[in-house]
């Protein structure tokens, strides 16, 4: 095992300062050398605040200049392709933020160079790794819905309900709007629990009117709702529904919602980012859903009254995400997710983009055919 892991972080945001830092700052083997940003000096306080030698105006320069091990993307989605590209070029392990490209195209020419590279790369969806979640795999892997019939989610949020401008809407910045923001992480659990999908149909609404840039300028908007059906290759079929309007009066305004059925049974999982967590179920053969309490071994020691306080601890102090991610790279071994599983589920949101565009189901070889 390395004795340290030499990291370049690609990213200055609240985000990078709030989870990825403490994150790494408490593992033994990360060493982070270098910080990149866009704005010069903020970048240096960066640097300064979190004791990181060196700062840098561009990945591209922290990338070529510094003796890295590792590079982490964590920039708005239009500089993640180029910076990870950059980084698996020159031989470095990726930890690269979703989604990994603004297209499939450039998601698969990151998979196939990592691939090619023999490179440890992970994408991080982070809600896999909450307590609830973790049982809810456990659950499905040990056989409880039988074989999965349907599934049924929904992440309702309600961030895009003032119209302000926000990148997130702007498709030239984020490539696709709440389908790949919030849907993506919908359709990596999907994927995670069920299996490979094969097809995608997608309907978007856009409620609200949004804002201009601050700089007046317009630009094309994207979706602030989305329900996407899903096909899968093992023949069940799926309901993600996933909105940034909704009005979910909780401390973060967000609630998350899943039900699998199955030949089974049913499982039912609830999480209200506020005081809520919850997984319940029922076998085929009894009459009434109930409460599963979600083992110790699945919240790791995190905090349980307050949903926010069990992410940070998750996030922050366990062997997941970042932490899992450094421990994999200095033990040369592969970790999960990786830029495999990131293509899949760009495809699938490439997949919903254009079914909603055209009005039709949508297969991910068809879009696999076109990535060139």
């Amino acid at each position: 095992m390395a004795d340290k892991v030499r990291i370049g972080l690609a990213g200055t945001s609240w985000w990078v300062d709030s989870m990825y830092l403490p994150a790494l700052a408490g593992h033994p083997l990360a060493d982070v050398r270098a910080v990149a940003g866009t704005r010069p000096e903020h970048t240096r306080q960066f640097a300064a605040q979190w004791g990181i030698p060196s700062a840098y105006a561009t990945a591209e320069e922290m990338i070529a200049a510094e003796p890295l091990d590792a590079v982490i993307v964590a920039t708005p989605n239009r500089a993640h392709y180029p910076i990870a590209h950059a980084a698996l070029e020159r031989g470095l392990h990726v930890l690269c933020e979703k989604p990994v490209g603004l297209s499939s195209s450039e998601a698969r020419r990151l998979a196939d160079l990592a691939a090619a590279k023999g490179l440890i790369t992970m994408v991080p969806f982070t809600y896999r790794n909450m307590p609830g979640m973790r049982y809810l795999k456990e659950l499905v892997d040990e056989g409880y819905i039988g074989q999965p019939y349907h599934l049924n989610m929904r992440y309702f949020a309600g961030y895009g309900r003032d119209g302000a401008y926000a990148w997130r809407f702007d498709l030239d910045v984020a490539g696709a709007a709440l389908a790949g923001d919030l849907g993506s992480h919908l359709a990596y659990y999907a994927y995670w629990l069920f299996g490979p999908v094969e097809s995608v149909t997608a309907e978007f609404g856009l409620n609200v009117p949004r804002a201009n840039r601050p700089d007046g300028t317009d630009y094309p908007r994207g979706e602030d709702s989305a329900i996407i059906l899903l096909r899968f290759a093992n023949g069940a079929t799926g309901n993600l529904h996933v909105s940034s309007v909704a009005h979910e009066p909780s401390s973060f305004g967000q609630l998350h919602g899943i039900e699998l059925h199955g030949s089974g049974g049913t499982l039912h999982h609830v999480n209200d980012w506020n005081r809520l967590q919850a997984v319940s179920g029922a076998r085929a053969d009894e009459n009434a859903v109930h409460d599963l309490p979600i083992p110790d071994r699945c919240w790791g020691g995190a905090p349980r009254d307050d949903v926010h306080e069990t992410y940070k601890h998750v996030f922050r102090e366990q062997e997941t995400q970042a932490r899992a991610f450094v421990s994999a790279v200095a033990a040369g071994q592969p970790v999960k997710p990786d830029l495999a599983d990131g293509l899949h589920i760009q495809r699938i949101v490439d997949a919903a983009v254009r079914s909603a565009r055209e009005g039709r189901r949508v297969t991910l070889a068809e879009v696999a055919a076109g990535e060139g």
